[in-house]
Formats: structure tokens, sequence, C-alpha cells
């Protein structure tokens, strides 16, 4: 009770030679004024000293110069749009260039799939589950390890002239459409580096 009896009220004004200058968006408060401190007392309590008349001072500016409204939330008080801008961390980033779909998907006015369309599951009606379309064990893939393929024997018997099968030309033709594609991604990178010099 007596520590109590004894603290002293601060003054709310805070008077500086050269008044503090406020940013209220970004609740900023510059104090112009030299810092001068006294060696021979505790530095803290200093600063702390300093640090208060700032925030009192921005306290005061902000209950002078913002409108207050009270709603059933509480009592709001508006900030200002922010005057001071702040610098970027990272440079702003480039816009990505356009691939070669990306320019023909708009000519043509093709849309992108929804997120209904692009789920990788579909109804088994033989099963009676849900399973993928594609990927692993994808019904894209239901026939390949079938262990009896049926083909036609004027096929079959060029096949074996070459020296070729059913199942190493389905191989081949995967890993075409790998290197193709692999084709494709390097060539939009060497034009995207081609827009950017």
């Amino acid at each position: 009770m007596s520590d109590a009896a004894t603290t002293t009220k601060l003054p709310v004004t805070v008077d500086k030679p050269t008044p503090y200058t406020f940013d209220l968006g970004l609740l900023l408060a510059n104090d112009p004024n030299p810092l001068s401190l006294d060696r021979s007392s505790p530095l803290e309590p200093q600063l702390a000293s300093i640090a208060r008349d700032g925030c009192q001072s921005l306290i005061n500016q902000l209950l002078t110069a913002c409108p207050i409204s009270s709603t059933p939330a509480g009592v709001l008080l508006s900030l200002p749009p922010p005057q001071t801008p702040l610098p970027r961390e990272k440079p702003v980033p480039t816009p990505k260039a356009e691939t070669k779909w990306s320019q023909f998907a708009k000519r043509r006015g093709i849309k992108p799939k929804t997120r209904e369309q692009r789920r990788n599951l579909q109804y088994d009606e033989t099963t009676g589950e849900w399973g993928r379309k594609w990927g692993y064990k994808g019904a894209n893939k239901a026939g390949d390890d079938a262990p009896i393929i049926e083909v036609k024997q004027a096929q079959e018997e060029k096949r074996m002239a070459e020296g070729k099968s059913v199942r190493g030309d389905k191989r081949r033709e995967i890993r075409e459409r790998v290197k193709r594609n692999e084709r494709k991604m390097r060539a939009n990178e060497r034009r995207e580096s081609g827009r950017k010099k």
C-alpha cells in the first residue's frame, strides 16, 4: 500500500525542443532531438524514460488526430493510411514468361481444368470401388500387367522380324513421351532465358 502511495504519476504532456514527427498509419513516432544521456547515472532508467516519452506522445497524437467510434465489439480507433514507404526485403518478382502452351491456350480460349476435373479419382463399376485415373495403379495402366495380350497376327509377325515385342513397344512409347515432354520443357526454359536477356 505504501508503494502505491509513493509512486508519482508522470505528466501526460511531453515537451521537447523539436516536436516529434508521426506516421500514425504505421504507429511511428520519430524523435529528431539529440539523445543526451548522463554518464554518471544508470543507462536503463534513462532509456526507459525516453521510450516512455515517445510512447506517450504517440498515444496523445492517436487520441487527438484519429476518429474514435464505439461498436458492439468495443471502442475502435481508425488509423490513417501509412505515409512512410517501407523497403522490401526482396526485389519485386518478375512476371513469369508464358510457355508456348499458355500462349496457345489463350489464343484458343482454353480454360484451365476445375478442381473437380483435376481429381484423380473415378468410380470403377466392375469392382464397385473408387480408383485412380492415372499414376500408381491407375486406370490408364489397366492392361499393362495382364499376362495375356491380344495382338493382330500381321503386326506381331512384323514385330518378331524386327526383334521387338508388344510390351517393349509400350515401354518405348512411354519413354518417348517422357523425352518429348523434357524436350518441350527445355525449349520453354531456353525461350524464357532468351527473353530475360
